[in-house]
């Protein structure tokens, strides 16, 4: 394993330098899967819950989490996003939540790209814990990288 880069010479926590790294188009994608009960999926996904719309919610809260990563994972860079897409779509047991995040600059999104999958994973469990507070989250998980030196990844 390599070196840990968030880590000085004596195992301090640090923020990365990456004054000197070039400047490239990076990207993101990371997916929250939230499982729930047939019914709770038919009615989230035909617009029938009790609290309103939920899929407008878990997207403007996804948005909201990416931009605030910085804020919230303590040795994360602010960044200039240039895009951020939110897609939740309908799998048998549930939903999945799909967060693509974008930026030119000198290190990558996958940090703001999993924040905002995990915030509107809880945001919908939010919008439908009246009506099952079972309704589980997980996994979390980056599903692809590109940009920068390290180049792309997939899983």
């Amino acid at each position: 394993m390599s070196e840990l880069s968030h880590l000085d010479e004596s195992g301090r926590a640090r923020m990365v330098d990456i004054g000197d790294k070039p400047v490239s188009d990076r990207s993101a994608t990371a997916e929250a899967i939230v499982t729930m009960g047939d019914e709770i999926r038919r009615a989230l996904f035909s617009g029938g819950l009790p609290k309103g719309d939920a899929l407008a919610v878990v997207r403007i809260a996804a948005i909201m989490a990416a931009k605030r990563t910085p804020d919230l994972i303590p040795l994360c860079h602010p960044l200039a996003l240039t895009s951020i897409g939110v897609e939740v779509e309908e799998v048998p047991d549930g939903a999945q939540i799909l967060v693509t995040v974008a930026t030119t600059g000198r290190t990558g999104v996958e940090m703001e790209a999993m924040t905002g999958a995990a915030i509107g994973a809880v945001a919908l469990y939010d919008m439908v814990k009246g009506l099952d507070r079972g309704v589980e989250i997980g996994p979390v998980r980056l599903l692809s990288k590109a940009g920068g030196s390290s180049g792309e990844w997939r899983r």
